[in-house]
């Protein structure tokens, strides 16, 4: 019977051994989500391990393993379910499951369109700010409207818009701007008409 073993840099690793390690407090709580992207090693077989990227409906595609959902999976869970695939192919397959680019399911991310100069969703972090946000997206584009900016959140399924003095916060320090972020905030940046 194989058991799942997390390393202490967030990389799922399985054993065949049938002994379990204790995992690091929070190492394995992380969530795979759709734009992650993850480096799956599978031991004694380079020509399997490979970066592949989380799709929009969730699953990777890999040599042997053409489908396999990922989101909403934690690294460990999905090296078992990748061991459990491949295991037809190879004789007791070790699988690593590596996430080298974090968005996380989009209950926690925050989305940022418009005119950002990178415009991307972001995994949210505890106390992170609309500042904290602009800095990760490189700031304003030259044709934004920094002022009308808005985060659009949801709040006991309602939806409430908050409005954001982007420039006045980038420009003139304006820090009564630097509002908190919240989970599944989505940041939305105008283009300026002139």
């Amino acid at each position: 019977m194989q058991s799942t073993r997390m390393a202490a840099n967030g990389a799922a690793t399985a054993a065949s051994d049938g002994s379990r390690s204790p995992a690091p407090d929070n190492a394995d709580t992380y969530v795979i989500g759709a734009g992650d992207n993850l480096y799956i090693f599978v031991y004694d077989s380079p020509q399997l391990s490979l970066d592949v990227p989380v799709r929009p409906d969730g699953r990777i595609s890999m040599p042997l393993v053409p489908e396999v959902v990922a989101a909403g999976k934690t690294p460990s869970k999905l090296a078992k379910d990748l061991e459990a695939r491949l295991k037809p192919y190879i004789k007791d397959p070790n699988v690593t499951v590596i996430v080298r680019k974090f968005v996380g399911p989009l209950n926690r991310q925050v989305r940022v369109i418009g005119e950002a100069v990178e415009p991307q969703a972001i995994p949210y972090r505890d106390n992170m700010t609309v500042l904290d946000v602009m800095i990760q997206t490189k700031g304003l584009t030259r044709n934004a409207a920094g002022n009308r900016a808005i985060i659009v959140r949801r709040i006991d399924g309602k939806r409430e818009t908050i409005h954001v003095h982007l420039a006045s916060l980038l420009k003139d320090g304006d820090i009564s701007q630097n509002v908190a972020m919240q989970p599944g905030d989505t940041l939305i940046i105008p283009e300026s008409w002139f």
